[in-house]
């Protein structure tokens, strides 16, 4: 088993492309209208389906917001440059709601992003996960 994809309702499906694509990186896989339910369907990614998760953003014909509700989290994106990752985002008009830092209460250095939905993006510094620091990974990694 592995997991295929994370589904996202959005308001504006031109918009959250703009921003998932443009802003984040992302290529739109595909795209389908299907008029007998009134929806379309545009998966999102970093690579092809048949090997990395996407996200299928879910366009409701007619719904141009949502309720996020309090129980969504957020969606994680390792980054090998946090601060210039979020540099990259506010130059192409996203928005950074976190600046990059490390945790409360830990070493991971992580930073914030919000789409037009207002969905939460977090970015995570890859190599500082966890409690290790990335020499003891590499070194215990090498044991």
């Amino acid at each position: 088993m592995r997991m295929l994809h994370t589904m996202l309702r959005v308001g504006d499906l031109d918009e959250s492309l703009k921003f998932y694509c443009d802003v984040l990186g992302m290529k739109l896989l595909r795209k389908k209208d299907y008029p007998g339910g009134e929806f379309t369907l545009a998966f999102v990614g970093y690579g092809d389906e048949s090997d990395h998760t996407v996200l299928e953003l879910t366009y409701n014909w007619g719904v141009g917001q949502y309720e996020l509700g309090d129980a969504y989290g957020h969606i994680a994106i390792g980054v090998d440059d946090i601060y210039g990752t979020c540099e990259q985002i506010k130059e192409r008009g996203g928005k950074v709601v976190r600046e990059p830092g490390p945790m409360k209460h830990g070493s991971t250095v992580i930073a914030f992003v919000q789409d037009p939905t207002g969905y939460k993006i977090e970015l995570i510094q890859l190599g500082t996960q966890g409690s290790a620091k990335p020499q003891e990974k590499a070194a215990a990694a090498s044991h």
